[in-house]
């Protein structure tokens, strides 16, 4: 194999491998990206044996062939080349040995037999859809605040998405909870998605998802039981989805919550980050009371200290005292693209309801805490 490749290109391909790629393996292979040229392209495949990525590159390529090489040594020395450097990769596939020739700089790493790369089996998929990736970029970003950490409830270590009935007609809708905040989050339901069997997918293939939908283009989705698959022109990220049972979180999505309180999403956030400055990193409890138009927001921390702030917002029902963790109430608030975010209470013991404004296609649930 012999190619020649601009450094920015191989970079772009090289850092979405890496990541893919776990710094720390058992088996050898996994460290590796396989490298295949054929044509005039190139393929750069990496993988954990849960998620696959495949990164097209166009290049000059000499001499077809294949081969492995460390993921994160190749990407580490594409990066520190200087900015427009053609670089050279040649494997004679007798020496184990990749070259790296850029400008005055000679690199030889080591190489492992792309026979013993695995390649994830292909599915049959029973969903296929076109979705922008604007759109797809929402769903996920929103809710991926609510996955939960906790391994054994990993039915919960994912975004769950699957058709549903919005507030708007058909929607794909993305759903994440730990039990203590919730987020779900709607988009119209693209032509082709109405069949689609409800998937949780896993938390890395959120993030490494999120890397991919920087740029304005449509994204091909397919789904089956066991899979989920989102493609582009350039990449195509394959992922397992989680075997598992997501719960009917529509049961805890507070249909009757009537205190209606509207703030200016922007200040709230800051307001709940000044005043958590002194609060116990344990519980980060922050107490909101409510009067007409006027919200207070104090934490008083023995070991600590206490601070309070006073907010200007719209509120006209019965006086209210209720907590919550502070962290919680800044994710949430962060998610707001509009000015104003709008929170339901019913009392001080049951779960809050927050939106943007008089949208629902983005709903967001935090449970209360005790302050």
């Amino acid at each position: 194999m012999k190619i020649s490749i601009e450094r920015s290109a191989l970079l772009k391909a090289m850092s979405r491998a890496q990541s893919v790629v776990e710094r720390r393996n058992t088996i050898p292979i996994l460290a590796n990206v396989l490298i295949e040229a054929e044509g005039s392209a190139i393929s750069f495949r990496a993988t954990d044996l849960d998620i696959e990525i495949v990164d097209k590159s166009d290049a000059m390529v000499l001499q077809a062939g294949a081969t492995t090489v460390g993921a994160h040594t190749l990407h580490d020395i594409v990066r520190k080349l200087p900015d427009g450097a053609m670089v050279e990769l040649s494997d004679d596939g007798t020496s184990g040995r990749l070259e790296i020739r850029a400008g005055r700089s000679n690199f030889s790493l080591a190489t492992l037999p792309k026979e013993d790369f695995p390649v994830m089996a292909s599915s049959e998929y029973d969903c296929n859809f076109a979705i922008d990736a604007t759109v797809l970029n929402r769903l996920f970003d929103k809710s991926k605040f609510a996955i939960s950490t906790e391994e054994t409830r990993y039915y919960l270590n994912g975004v769950y998405m699957h058709a549903a009935d919005g507030a708007d007609g058909p929607a794909l809708r993305c759903v994440a909870t730990d039990g203590h905040r919730l987020a779900r989050i709607d988009a119209a339901l693209p032509q082709g998605a109405d069949n689609l069997p409800g998937v949780i997918v896993p938390r890395k293939t959120v993030l490494e998802l999120g890397k991919l939908l920087a740029d304005d283009t449509q994204i091909a989705v397919s789904v089956s039981e066991t899979k989920i698959r989102f493609a582009t022109p350039e990449v195509t990220l394959t992922s397992k989805v989680i075997d598992g049972s997501f719960p009917d979180y529509s049961r805890v999505i507070p249909q009757g919550n009537t205190k209606r309180l509207e703030v200016d999403a922007a200040e709230f956030a800051k307001a709940v980050d000044r005043v958590s400055t002194v609060s116990s990193e344990r519980s980060r409890a922050v107490k909101l009371v409510l009067d007409e138009d006027r919200l207070v927001l104090s934490v008083n921390a023995p070991d600590s200290g206490a601070a309070e702030e006073e907010l200007a917002v719209a509120y006209a029902d019965e006086p209210l005292e209720i907590g919550f963790n502070a962290k919680y109430l800044q994710e949430i608030a962060d998610q707001v693209d509009r000015e104003n975010a709008v929170f339901l209470f019913n009392s001080a013991g049951d779960p809050t309801l927050m939106r943007e404004g008089n949208d629902e296609s983005a709903v967001y649930v935090v449970m209360p805490m005790r302050v």
